[in-house]
């Protein structure tokens, strides 16, 4: 075995580098000469030990010759002049396959046939024999033609090196195990630290890292090509496996944790490990991805998300990606390497990576991103993240270097060449959130003091605090116990995953100033978007679902599933007015919501209430609420009651009662916009309220009141419209704020009088 050759790995494209490190660290100096093809001087035994250790490369070949070839005679001569007698027998079999690339011998065919006749006219010269019968072992040799460079390679391996021997069985989308392994090489895992694949599909991730982590040679329980040649020592394949046998089994830190929704998969995976013999070091679990948590520190996770090429709903793909960092927040100290062929995994993260590399997925271009955490700390230094947790960095570039080199089709944002993050890789407090929580405390705490004697007044909802600091934007309103939270968009530098950690912060402290217990403070987020109206349902359908008292009657209230709770607490003072002047009188009630207007007419002594919206979903909310102060709703035309619900659209509702039934009283509290799918045209306040008075003013009794209201800021009363209308309108909006408003032009309310 002291021949020595040049032998070639060849890997996919973006692994380069990784198959560089393997070699060295088995002892060889290797380098990359083209893509996917990394060169090393060895002997038989180097050959054997590649095939037998390689993770990442996908095969181990022999280059014969190279050399300049721009016609079929230079390939022809140049071929049958090599000693192919040194390689194949008389009997071996020599297919001959081909490839060529930006070179004047462009006919795959051609070229391969070329070969194939020097060769075998050569080794008929050189065995003596007019006969070669290829029923022996089979030598495969490349012919592979580049800017007109003949470069000739024998397969050592035979059949890909990915073929491990334990996946007898591929699930849907599965990756090679060899890209597995390369993704685990580039990683910053390591097996002092824990791992965890949440899409882990058939288990080829943590498999592979498995045996990384013990230090099992991959190709330890399958043959290769070069085995059966005559004209290659045994001895170096039994001298490599003898050396992979001998070796003492490495033992992992952590058990490596692989999770999916796919039984099936998991099944299979289960299956694949136990074959490899590493399933006592890994625990399979079905876990949806939204549950992933670990107690553990300065883990990794390395995944291959599903991302719609091959399967996937493409807006269920979007909604994961989507939630990735929300869910990976949850692990501070870890560091997290995603493969996707979604290019815009990155504006979906609202961050950058700290490192990206493409590789490919079979024929599907891929990125391999790097999102980094800190480092484990060294032996005798604390554990904690208190200073990840606000954001403060250091020069060290040693994380990011980690299990990661340089080469085509890997880069990183110019500023993470400089500095390695030592904070969360996603989410994260700053100095400046903590500093903002500390404002807001005091400022809640001063509100909350100042408002004290609220509840003995029989005051139980009412607004606590409302954008007092600038920089913490949030409308925090008090019902009974809970507390509810909404934040008004705005810009801010904090990502997605950082601005639900502050959401947290926002939350913990308002139950500690409160002295409530955190799951009574309800957080929600309010956007500047036109097209949802107010009563728009964010949650998930969580319905936390209170009872809270308000003027002496009860309200149900929904604190989880929309931005507005079903009682808005900036009429409270308006419903006190409504129950005053409601005694005997009609009540029509238009976008009546969830009819607390109703309510309180109705306790007042009202004749009757009708009340109107094009919700079901609200008019039965309305129907509870009459329930709860021991009164009925009925449907519009029930004489059996004098609480009417009618679900309709109130402009259509209007046109078909304009000859009657008379009302007393009217109150009109319209969304600023609203487009409804059950109607032909969207309503905007501003323009939508001239024609809507002009349909109500004739249902209007001699004398009769109309309470007019709007949240739009930019609201102008058609005061044309009143005119001809023959109302007189007073603007009431100072009597109608609650004091405890900030600001005072929360509403703006008309007591409108017909034919006054």
């Amino acid at each position: 075995m002291t021949e020595t050759f040049d032998i070639l790995a060849a890997c996919a494209f973006g692994l380069e580098a990784v198959v560089v490190r393997e070699l060295a660290d088995l002892g060889y100096d290797a380098k990359a000469i083209a893509t996917g093809r990394v060169h090393f001087r060895g002997d038989a035994l180097g050959v054997a030990r590649a095939n037998l250790w390689l993770r990442s490369a996908d095969r181990v070949l022999i280059r014969v010759a190279a050399w300049p070839a721009k016609d079929f005679d230079a390939l022809f001569d140049g071929t049958r002049s090599l000693p192919w007698e040194r390689w194949i027998g008389v009997r071996d079999a020599f297919p001959v396959n081909g490839r060529s690339v930006k070179s004047q011998l462009s006919s795959v065919p051609a070229v391969q046939r070329t070969v194939k006749k020097a060769i075998v006219e050569r080794l008929m010269s050189a065995h003596g024999t007019n006969v070669l019968d290829e029923t022996g072992a089979e030598v495969s040799v490349e012919i592979a033609l580049l800017n007109d460079e003949a470069t000739l390679t024998i397969d050592t391996s035979g059949v890909g090196l990915h073929k491990r021997g334990y996946r007898n069985m591929v699930g849907e989308a599965a990756l090679k195990e060899t890209l597995a392994a390369g993704l685990v090489l580039l990683s910053a895992w390591r097996p002092f630290r824990p791992l965890i694949d949440p899409f882990c599909g058939t288990g080829t991730i943590a498999i592979e890292a498995a045996m990384i982590g013990h230090g099992i040679a991959p190709g330890l329980g399958r043959p290769f090509a070069a085995e059966r040649w005559r004209s290659f020592p045994v001895e170096a394949w039994r001298a490599a496996r003898d050396e992979g046998r001998s070796r003492d089994r490495r033992e992992l830190a952590y058990t490596i944790h692989a999770s999916d929704i796919d039984e099936d998969a998991l099944r299979l995976a289960r299956l694949h490990a136990a074959a490899a013999g590493v399933d006592r070091s890994i625990h399979f679990s079905k876990r949806a991805f939204e549950d992933l948590s670990s107690k553990a520190e300065y883990g990794c996770i390395i995944t291959n998300p599903p991302y719609g090429v091959r399967m996937g709903d493409a807006d269920e793909i979007e909604r994961l990606y989507r939630s990735m960092p929300m869910v990976l927040r949850k692990l501070p100290t870890w560091s997290f390497h995603i493969l996707t062929a979604r290019t815009d995994m990155e504006r979906m993260f609202g961050q950058p990576a700290t490192r990206r590399r493409k590789l490919y997925n079979a024929q599907v271009e891929c990125t391999y991103f790097t999102f980094l955490g800190p480092k484990p700390p060294k032996a005798g230094e604390g554990r904690g993240v208190s200073g990840a947790a606000r954001g403060e960095s250091a020069e060290s570039g040693a994380e990011l270097s980690e299990g990661s080199a340089a080469e085509p089709g890997d880069a990183a944002p110019a500023t993470a060449q400089k500095r390695a993050p030592v904070g969360p890789a996603f989410g994260g407090l700053r100095e400046r959130d903590t500093r903002e929580a500390e404002e807001f405390a005091a400022r809640l705490t001063k509100n909350l003091h100042h408002l004290r004697r609220y509840p003995s007044r029989g005051i139980h909802c009412y607004r606590v605090y409302e954008r007092d600091c600038p920089d913490v934007p949030l409308i925090v309103d008090r019902y009974g116990d809970d507390y509810h939270a909404v934040e008004y968009e705005r810009e801010h530098s904090r990502t997605g995953a950082q601005q639900a950690d502050w959401v947290d912060l926002m939350r913990s402290t308002i139950a500690k100033v409160a002295g409530v217990d955190a799951a009574r403070v309800f957080m929600k987020e309010k956007h500047r978007q036109k097209g949802l109206t107010q009563h728009e349902r964010t949650g998930a359908g969580q319905s936390a679902i209170r009872t809270v008292e308000e003027g002496g009657l009860r309200f149900e209230i929904n604190l989880s599933d929309y931005i507005d709770t079903g009682l808005f607490l900036d009429h409270r003072l308006t419903r006190g007015m409504v129950r005053e002047w409601s005694a005997g009188k009609r009540l029509l009630n238009l976008f009546c919501y969830t009819g607390s207007f109703s309510v309180y007419a109705a306790a007042g002594g009202a004749a009757s209430t009708t009340s109107v919206d094009l919700s079901n979903t609200y008019l039965d909310w309305a129907a509870r609420n009459f329930e709860l102060n021991g009164m009925r709703a009925v449907p519009l035309g029930d004489r059996s009651g004098t609480n009417q619900l009618n679900r309709a659209d109130c402009m259509e509702f209007l046109r078909e009662h304009r000859r009657g039934p008379h009302y007393d009283l009217a109150v009109v509290d319209p969304p600023t916009f609203s487009n409804s799918k059950s109607t032909e045209e969207d309503w905007e306040v501003a323009e939508g309220h001239a024609a809507l008075l002009e349909l109500l003013t004739p249902l209007m009794a001699p004398g009769g009141t109309i309470v007019f209201s709007t949240n739009y800021r930019r609201f102008k009363l058609d005061e044309d419209v009143v005119a001809r209308l023959g109302m007189k309108a007073v603007e009431i909006s100072k009597r109608t704020v609650p004091p405890e408003y900030r600001n005072t032009r929360i509403h703006r309310c008309w007591r409108m009088t017909v034919g006054g």
